[in-house]
């Protein structure tokens, strides 16, 4: 049998889900996405549970949204019908990781690009290693990063969030520190261990107070940008079916830059 896409282990009052596809830089493919999800929701249910690790196999937290799965769904008749439905999987995604009533605590490995800087968002706590890089390069292959930018405006500020939407840069670790995207720089095999602390941490406060605290924050204070997920999902599947995308995806594949017209 085939490893799973996603594995949870439980640690005292932590639970921790390992993005578990370290061949492909833990890539959202749909599969590894509706088991995430499912992650989330198995870990709410598990009362001794107090507080959620999220981190990633190998050298890479997480590359973002599969595009070799996103080129080949561009040959099928049902493509655009297919990219509306897993735009909107992922804003269910990050909807559902800003309501969870446990803090989740992003032990940020390697990398975080595009989709995987969305899950990073979505958290509450993050933790990162030095060679923990972070952008939203999808532009640079003639997709819209609309999915994720209501997230991140939310979470540094428009100014921020105008910088790395238009320039589509890769910044580092040490950069996004400055920005408040990641809280804390570790070592890179200290990451996990010191997700654990903070969810040791988090485990000594009334479960009721926590749950509150991050509804007033996401929910109602971020009343707005959670609407604005949907239109950023809708955007973000409008931009997959444009000429730029196909000359994008298939630059990606072919392993060169893309010409665009």
């Amino acid at each position: 049998m085939s490893e799973p896409l996603v594995k949870v282990q439980v640690h005292d009052e932590a639970g921790t889900i390992l993005l578990n596809r370290a061949d492909k830089r833990n890539a959202l493919s749909r599969e590894l996405v509706a088991e995430l999800d499912q992650a989330i929701e198995d870990l709410h249910l598990e009362r001794r549970v107090r507080a959620v690790i999220i981190t990633g196999a190998g050298t890479a937290f997480c590359a973002g949204l599969d595009l070799v799965e996103m080129h080949e769904t561009a040959q099928l008749p049902s493509a655009r019908t297919q990219w509306e439905t897993d735009s909107l999987a992922y804003r269910d995604l990050l909807e559902k990781m800003l309501r969870f009533p446990k803090p989740l605590i992003a032990a940020v490995n390697g990398p975080a690009m595009a989709g995987g800087a969305g899950l990073v968002l979505a958290c509450d706590i993050v933790v990162a290693a030095h060679e923990a890089r972070f952008g939203l390069p999808e532009p640079m292959r003639g997709i819209a990063a609309a999915a994720v930018a209501p997230l991140l405006s939310f979470r540094v500020g428009a100014g921020p969030a105008a910088f790395l939407l238009t320039t589509a840069g890769v910044i580092s670790a040490e950069r996004a520190h400055h920005l408040n995207i990641y809280h804390e720089l570790v070592d890179q095999h200290w990451c996990w261990a010191r997700a654990k602390e903070l969810a040791a941490h988090c485990a000594k406060c009334a479960p009721t107070a926590l749950q509150l605290n991050k509804k007033m924050l996401n929910e109602t204070i971020g009343e707005e940008m959670l609407r604005q997920l949907t239109s950023g999902a809708a955007m973000s599947a409008s931009s997959r079916t444009t000429e730029a995308a196909v000359e994008g995806l298939k630059a990606f594949r072919e392993k060169r830059e893309p010409n665009w017209e």
